[in-house]
Protein backbone atom coordinates (compact mmCIF):
# COMPACT_ATOMS: atom_id res chain seq x y z
CA UNK A 1 0.00 0.00 0.00
CA UNK A 2 1.03 3.44 -0.52
CA UNK A 3 -0.55 7.10 -0.28
CA UNK A 4 -1.03 9.07 -3.22
CA UNK A 5 0.86 12.42 -2.80
CA UNK A 6 -2.86 14.39 -4.55
CA UNK A 7 -5.16 12.93 -3.11
CA UNK A 8 -3.56 11.39 0.47
CA UNK A 9 -5.97 8.20 -0.60
CA UNK A 10 -4.23 4.75 0.22
CA UNK A 11 -3.89 2.21 -3.24
CA UNK A 12 -2.09 -0.58 -3.91
CA UNK A 13 1.07 -0.40 -5.63
CA UNK A 14 1.29 -1.67 -9.06
CA UNK A 15 4.12 -4.43 -9.88
CA UNK A 16 5.65 -2.07 -12.22
CA UNK A 17 4.87 2.07 -12.16
CA UNK A 18 5.19 3.46 -15.59
CA UNK A 19 5.26 6.50 -17.05
CA UNK A 20 1.48 6.15 -17.64
CA UNK A 21 0.90 4.94 -14.34
CA UNK A 22 -2.19 7.25 -12.81
CA UNK A 23 -4.10 6.90 -8.65
CA UNK A 24 -7.38 4.86 -9.18
CA UNK A 25 -8.44 7.70 -6.85
CA UNK A 26 -7.96 11.07 -8.40
CA UNK A 27 -5.58 10.15 -11.75
CA UNK A 28 -2.68 11.72 -10.66
CA UNK A 29 0.68 10.18 -12.19
CA UNK A 30 2.39 8.11 -9.80
CA UNK A 31 5.64 8.48 -11.63
CA UNK A 32 6.14 12.27 -10.88
CA UNK A 33 8.74 13.91 -9.02
CA UNK A 34 6.02 14.34 -6.06
CA UNK A 35 5.41 10.64 -6.11
CA UNK A 36 9.38 9.74 -5.17
CA UNK A 37 10.97 9.03 -2.01
CA UNK A 38 13.82 11.88 -3.22
CA UNK A 39 11.41 15.00 -3.55
CA UNK A 40 12.16 17.31 -0.97
CA UNK A 41 10.82 20.73 -1.38
CA UNK A 42 13.92 22.41 0.43
CA UNK A 43 16.54 20.40 -1.46
CA UNK A 44 18.08 21.79 -4.05
CA UNK A 45 15.75 21.03 -7.39
CA UNK A 46 13.66 19.84 -4.70
CA UNK A 47 15.04 16.57 -4.96
CA UNK A 48 17.67 14.80 -2.63
CA UNK A 49 19.06 12.55 -5.43
CA UNK A 50 22.33 14.74 -6.28
CA UNK A 51 22.58 13.55 -9.95
CA UNK A 52 19.11 13.33 -11.24
CA UNK A 53 18.37 16.12 -13.75
CA UNK A 54 16.50 19.47 -12.99
CA UNK A 55 12.30 18.67 -13.83
CA UNK A 56 10.41 21.63 -14.00
CA UNK A 57 7.41 20.21 -13.78
CA UNK A 58 7.07 17.95 -10.62
CA UNK A 59 3.06 16.77 -10.63
CA UNK A 60 3.43 15.57 -14.52
CA UNK A 61 4.89 12.09 -15.39
CA UNK A 62 8.90 11.69 -16.38
CA UNK A 63 11.09 9.21 -16.73
CA UNK A 64 13.65 10.00 -14.21
CA UNK A 65 16.01 7.18 -14.13
CA UNK A 66 16.26 7.76 -10.24
CA UNK A 67 12.55 7.49 -9.48
CA UNK A 68 11.62 4.97 -6.59
CA UNK A 69 8.08 5.11 -5.19
CA UNK A 70 7.39 6.99 -2.30
CA UNK A 71 5.07 4.88 0.20
CA UNK A 72 4.27 8.08 2.00
CA UNK A 73 3.82 11.32 0.27
CA UNK A 74 6.06 14.43 1.55
CA UNK A 75 4.67 17.20 2.80
CA UNK A 76 5.70 20.64 2.35
CA UNK A 77 8.42 21.01 4.41
CA UNK A 78 10.20 18.16 3.16
CA UNK A 79 9.41 16.05 6.22
CA UNK A 80 6.91 12.77 5.63
CA UNK A 81 3.35 13.50 6.98
CA UNK A 82 3.66 10.17 9.03
CA UNK A 83 6.22 11.68 10.93
CA UNK A 84 4.04 14.97 11.36
CA UNK A 85 1.66 12.47 12.89
CA UNK A 86 3.56 11.25 14.95
CA UNK A 87 4.90 13.99 16.32
CA UNK A 88 1.35 15.51 16.59
CA UNK A 89 0.22 12.37 18.87
CA UNK A 90 3.13 12.77 21.01
CA UNK A 91 2.41 16.30 22.12
CA UNK A 92 -1.18 15.82 23.02
CA UNK A 93 -2.56 16.82 25.83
Amino acid sequence: MATCWSCQKSYDVPDLVTRESECPHCAAYLRCCRGCQFYDPSAHNQCREPQAELVSDKEVANTCDYFRLAEEPTAAGGTPRKSKKDLDNLFKD
